[in-house]
């Protein structure tokens, strides 16, 4: 008989690490009922400005609530994550945080905006700026074979800090088994986020999540795989969309030139701030390759909904 437990809240931990015990078993089957820390583990909250950026600690970055162990996981295995439910818990906030982010040399200074979130599903950046609430949890993974206090900002063929925002309500990710009993582990809440999380940060929160787990013996995966329930942006789909492109042989390099016109257009259109137009991307513009083909000149899509705008 599946049970649903509460994996206890002040359990986490900051590094992916293969002697970390797990703080709770479960069977294949089960659900479990996770509170998360935002991704500061408290240093920004909602009073916060960019003091709290320039101070952070960040051995105290990305607490994880875990390990979940699930009986009979074995290497070769592949570990079913559902997302069952998910919701912030009140506030959330974006920033940009010098020396990361898409454009780290164009702005360099701490930038944040927090957010209540305890009133409905959108993230008012504005009064005519709305962006729909789509909450996911940044990071989930399993430990990775051989783990030993590795850093959690990079994912890997385990999962972890996956940033992919399709990982929200009725999606499941399914991920390659590593080590006996998988050893599950979550945690970097967003409440919203574009694809490319483009300045670094999505839309920063705590979460609570109620996560299936189901064990699929002897399925084996390279890497992260995923099932969404239904379409991508039903939320923005009612209206259209702008894009800016950059275009060249490298696709970093037109992921950038793309985000940069965005930025201008955001700036010029609506009257934004750039360090504001910048985050507002990083909330809502999907990154997307658009050609990879055609003679080595690659073509990258930065792509806006229009639907935020009142």
């Amino acid at each position: 008989m599946a049970r649903l437990h509460d994996f206890p809240a002040d359990s986490v931990h900051y590094t992916w690490d293969a002697s970390n015990a797990p703080v709770l078993t479960v069977e294949s089957g089960d659900s479990v009922v996770v509170e998360t820390r935002d991704v500061t583990d408290g240093q920004v909250g909602p009073g916060s400005d960019a003091s709290a950026i320039t101070a952070m600690d960040w051995d105290r970055v990305y607490p994880l609530a875990g390990p979940i162990a699930v009986a009979g996981a074995e290497p070769g295995d592949t570990l079913a994550v559902e997302v069952l439910e998910i919701e912030p818990r009140g506030w959330g906030f974006v920033a940009i945080i010098p020396g990361l982010g898409l454009l780290p040399d164009d702005f360099a200074e701490a930038h944040i905006r927090v957010f209540d979130l305890s009133g409905g599903d959108e993230c008012v950046f504005r009064d005519d700026i709305r962006v729909p609430l789509a909450p996911f949890l940044g990071t989930m993974g399993v430990c990775p074979a051989g783990a030993a206090a590795r850093p959690v900002m990079p994912p890997g063929t385990f999962g972890g800090n996956l940033d992919t925002r399709q990982l929200m309500r009725g999606t499941t990710l399914f991920l390659p088994v590593e080590l006996p009993g998988a050893l599950f582990s979550c945690g970097d809440g967003h409440g919203a986020q574009g694809d490319g999380e483009i300045c670094v940060t999505g839309l920063e929160a705590p979460l609570r999540s109620e996560l299936r787990f189901t064990l699929l013996k002897g399925k084996r995966i390279p890497a992260p795989q995923f099932r969404t329930a239904g379409a991508l942006t039903p939320r923005v789909d009612h209206a259209g969309f702008y894009g800016t492109t950059g275009v060249g042989p490298d696709l970093f390099v037109a992921a950038q030139e793309a985000t940069r016109a965005m930025v201008a257009h955001l700036s010029e259109a609506y009257e934004l701030e750039p360090q504001d137009a910048y985050l507002l991307s990083s909330l809502c513009v999907d990154l997307k390759i658009s050609e990879i083909v055609d003679a080595g000149q690659y073509v990258v899509s930065a792509v806006l909904p229009l639907a935020i705008f009142g």
